[in-house]
């Protein structure tokens, strides 16, 4: 494997070692411009995708998507792509539980080689922590709990 092979661009830069990114953004366009090669490169080397949305976004995410050539039906019926929303991962029983999320993430992470997968690109929008949730309140403690985990894999996580 070349360098370039094992390289994971996003931004403009290539992640390290640590590819645990947290990215703002001031608009859906500049999200998707700064996303859409990141997720369009995993598609393109077979890696399995995981994304966590908004359920009122689910289509508009799933047509960016499709703008850049990716085929969402096929990489679902292939395993290689999930989509969830937010209820079913960040807000399960309406409230959000670090301990129920982290075990999600290693999940995920860990079923991508069981899969066949060299590595899994997550990404998980997170504005519902800017709603009056139950749980809202742990989020610092599960980022930094997610910042122990994370490194025992390879898979970046944005």
């Amino acid at each position: 494997m070349t360098v370039d092979e094992a390289s994971i661009r996003f931004g403009g830069a290539i992640l390290g070692a640590q590819r645990h990114v947290c990215a703002f953004f001031h608009t859906p366009d500049e999200e998707y411009r700064v996303l859409l090669p990141f997720i369009k490169d995993g598609f393109d080397r077979a890696e399995r995708a995981f994304h966590i949305v908004d359920p009122a976004l689910r289509a508009e995410h799933l047509r960016r998507l499709d703008s850049v050539g990716i085929d969402t039906k096929r990489a679902e019926n292939r395993g290689q792509f999930e989509l969830r929303n937010w209820a079913d991962a960040y807000l399960r029983d309406g409230h959000f539980d670090q301990d129920r999320m982290l075990a999600l993430i290693q999940d995920v992470l860990d079923d991508g080689p069981r899969l066949g997968f060299s590595l899994t690109r997550l990404v998980a929008h997170m504005e519902w922590a800017l709603e009056d949730r139950q749980g809202v309140d742990d989020l610092v403690e599960y980022e930094t709990r997610l910042n122990y985990l994370l490194p025992r894999y390879r898979d970046p996580v944005v």
